[in-house]
């Protein structure tokens, strides 16, 4: 249990670095990410979308919403996740199932969040 919160500090420490390695490229990502997050906050609260297992925004239960908010946010994530992947050695994929469990550990009550077999947790 140790090692996975050690493992998950190194990992938020990387993204965050990751992001502000590049200003222009971070700078631009990160003013539509945080531009979007009310929507994404909104969108979790009434349980339209959570965090699936593999890092991106995802339809709960056949629900569908603004999809373009999705889309947006999971094209940025993508962005992220790749350009960490670089810098990590390691691939895209693999980056966005860290932030998975990150998110998993950070949703608030009531948001869903996808368990690794697939199936949907509301948060309690």
């Amino acid at each position: 249990m140790k090692y996975r919160k050690l493992a998950t500090k190194i990992f938020v420490f990387s993204l965050i670095a990751a992001m502000f390695a590049m200003p222009a490229f971070a700078g631009s990502i990160k003013e539509r990410m945080k531009q979007r997050l009310p929507a994404v906050i909104q969108l979790k609260s009434e349980g339209i979308v959570g965090e699936d297992n593999q890092g991106f925004l995802a339809f709960v239960n056949g629900n569908k919403g603004p999809s373009d908010v999705v889309t947006q946010e999971n094209q940025d994530r993508k962005i992220v996740y790749t350009k960490i992947a670089q810098q990590q050695k390691t691939s895209p994929v693999l980056v966005g199932q860290r932030r998975a469990i990150q998110l998993f550990e950070l949703a608030k009550s009531g948001e869903f969040v996808q368990k690794p077999d697939g199936s949907w947790l509301k948060k309690p």
